[in-house]
């Protein structure tokens, strides 16, 4: 069964394969979603024969590598040899991420067959997502940090493919002035930034191989495990691994990337923030656990980074009027959540969290992307309003979304929030700052997206009625809504904290994964104490309370909101432009570049040095042409002139020398 593992990556690369190569020359649409879904499908189907398959066998005998051959070989005789193969490893926390990433991405894979219907590039959007999946793939199942580096960079790559997949759009930039950036301008943006985290991963990957000699995940976890102390060198691997992951997970100081990246189609922004890209950067540190195990230092970073992400990206989620910003916020402080929790050595918690926060945010992705569509492409939730009963199915979907990730009981986002809550507040590494900014992160959570509800589909409509006529969204976008809706209510119980006192699913299959970590920092199962369903239940309520006020500003008594708009608008103006970030960044980073570029690099190296050069050879040819060009007189005579001249200088150097 475990032969069959590389055939999940396989069948998305024939899906780009087929789609790329002749997807222009099919002429029907059904055929291209066909081909474009079944090929994740069957992913998804042999990813979950093969974890039917793990759950008869000990967990001792749940792990194994699939090699299908070697990439790079080098021998130079040394402990600095190289050898890389291309290998695929199965183990809890691969086929868990699999199951993912191939699950999520099927259904958003048959909802893009209705949302992008009569796009003229609708072959190549679905190409693109299929070398999406692969490049993913790559990334969780790769046994080695160059493999996973590929799947790392390739993701990449699809996303800017993706997000400027319209290229020729204009967009919202933000702020108070009109966008006029296009979405290319936004797909550049995600791929800069990108590739400053990409460079702290590359350093780091050097940094593990000059320390354990090889780059394949078990080598280097098992000569890990066995080292008593980190030292400097270790510190360094793991905050430049996360330099990496503030990249591509999008946490400070590098997240300005993910909110331009709404430019691009809508099951781009569901496939890219729920199942693949940003949750990379989780699942790398999760993956490297015993190495984070090695630097406590790091994991307090990760901490305070992960909960000054989940609070910053919040406040900026309160103000927002595009409804798919809105979500982008909200993804970026998730993952803040995410990383607290790793950083505080809560693995199981932050992948747990991982898992179901796929199910809401892509169910909520899609849920915009089904308004925007039957709103004909408009996006600013102010010019909404009573869609509930033109939208039924939508509205109802969105609004168990919604629940989910503002954690109320018993939907998926409670058990994985309320987890990470509690590990904040109770672990070795955690502290009760870390848990009230976990606290003060869910309250704003959950006000901003009954906020988002409520102005969306609630109230008095807003929209004119002669250009705009709402309706609900086709069955292959409607039916992914569902089944998303149903795993945003049930996907909470794999992981059932032990104080329910029912055995925490997704914690046992995972315990072998971060055995080694745990043991490092002495972690072991807590038992249920009355501290913990104190904080359940006030973490609850605290949520309870945000969305019934969210409701009251918003519906009841909308001039609350509107006096505190005008009380508070240098704040409201500070949130609405993010905090300047951009701006900041354009100050001190963009502009000094582009003008250093084109004085130094430009008009020094450029024009000075290299086109002089270049010009400058053209021009002693030609002036030594001008010289030599005389001889070429056309006179015959001339020219045997100069051949007797030559031989006489022959014989001559041969007679005296």
């Amino acid at each position: 069964m475990f032969a069959l593992f590389p055939y999940i990556v396989l069948f998305p690369l024939i899906g780009f394969a087929v789609l790329g190569l002749f997807g222009k020359k099919f002429k029907s649409e059904k055929l291209v979603g066909i081909i474009g879904s079944g090929t994740v499908g069957l992913s998804f189907l042999t990813a979950a024969a093969i974890f039917i398959h793990m759950l008869g066998l000990a967990p001792d005998q749940r792990k194994e590598i699939v090699e299908l051959f070697t990439w790079i070989s080098t021998f130079t005789g040394t402990s600095s040899s190289l050898s890389v193969s291309i290998a695929y490893q199965i183990d809890q926390l691969s086929i868990l991420m699999v199951l993912v990433v191939t699950g999520v991405g099927f259904l958003i894979h048959v909802y893009s067959i209705g949302y992008m219907h009569g796009d003229p590039g609708f072959w190549k959007f679905f190409a693109y997502l299929n070398l999406f999946i692969f490049m993913m793939l790559n990334l969780v199942m790769g046994s080695n940090f160059l493999l996973m580096f590929l799947g790392w960079e390739g993701v990449g790559l699809c996303s800017y493919l993706l997000i400027g997949f319209w290229h020729e759009r204009k967009f919202e930039t933000g702020g108070y002035k009109p966008g006029t950036a296009t979405t290319s301008d936004a797909a550049k943006k995600a791929f800069i930034v990108n590739r400053i985290g990409d460079f702290g991963f590359l350093i780091g990957m050097f940094l593990i191989f000059t320390k354990f000699g090889s780059l394949d995940f078990d080598t280097v976890f098992n000569r890990a495990a066995v080292l008593s102390v980190g030292g400097g060198v270790m510190f360094w691997i793991t905050l430049l691994l996360f330099v990496g992951a503030t990249g591509k997970s999008a946490q400070i100081p590098l997240f300005v990337w993910l909110p331009d990246a709404m430019a691009g189609p809508t099951p781009v922004s569901a496939l890219i923030h729920a199942a693949t890209m940003v949750t990379a950067g989780v699942y790398m540190v999760a993956r490297c656990s015993v190495l984070f195990a090695l630097s406590p230092e790091t994991l307090q970073i990760v901490a305070i980074i992960g909960a000054l992400t989940a609070i910053f990206a919040a406040t900026m989620g309160l103000v927002q009027n595009d409804i798919k910003k809105v979500l982008a916020y909200s993804t970026v402080s998730q993952l803040g959540y995410m990383f607290m929790a790793m950083g505080v050595a809560a693995f199981t918690a932050g992948i747990f969290h991982l898992v179901t926060h796929a199910f809401f945010k892509a169910l909520l992705f899609l849920g915009s992307g089904a308004v925007i569509h039957a709103m004909h492409e408009e996006q600013d939730i102010q010019k909404m309003g009573g869609l509930k009963a033109y939208m039924p199915t939508t509205y109802k979907t969105f609004l168990v979304g919604a629940i989910a990730i503002a954690g109320i009981f018993p939907f998926a986002g409670f058990f994985s929030k309320d987890e990470i809550l509690w590990k904040a507040f109770s672990s070795d590494y955690g502290s009760v700052f870390l848990w009230l900014a976990g606290v003060l992160g869910a309250a704003l959570t959950a006000f901003y997206m009954f906020r988002l509800v409520s102005l969306t589909f609630e109230g008095k409509e807003r929209f004119d009625h002669k250009h705009v006529h709402p309706h609900e969204a086709p069955k292959t976008m409607t039916v992914p809504l569902m089944v998303l809706g149903a795993l945003s209510v049930v996907g909470g119980f794999i992981g059932i904290p032990e104080s329910l006192f029912v055995g925490n699913a997704i914690e046992h299959w995972l315990e072998p994964v971060f055995a080694k970590a745990n043991d490092k920092l002495s972690i072991g199962y807590h038992s249920p104490s009355a501290m913990e369903y104190i904080l359940m239940i006030l973490s609850l309520g605290i949520a309870v309370g945000a969305i019934y006020a969210a409701r009251t500003m918003y519906m009841k008594r909308t001039e609350i909101a509107e006096g505190l708009k005008s009380r508070f608008a240098g704040l409201h103006k500070l949130l609405w432009n993010k905090y300047y970030v951009d701006e900041a960044y354009d100050v001190s980073v963009v502009t000094p570049t582009v003008k250093l570029s084109e004085s130094l690099l430009w008009k020094g190296v450029d024009v000075s040095i290299i086109d002089r050069l270049v010009n400058g050879s053209a021009k002693l040819i030609n002036f030594l042409a001008g010289y030599v060009r005389r001889i070429q007189t056309g006179v015959a005579q001339m020219y045997a002139v100069v051949f007797v001249g030559g031989i006489l200088v022959v014989i001559a150097w041969i007679v005296f020398r």
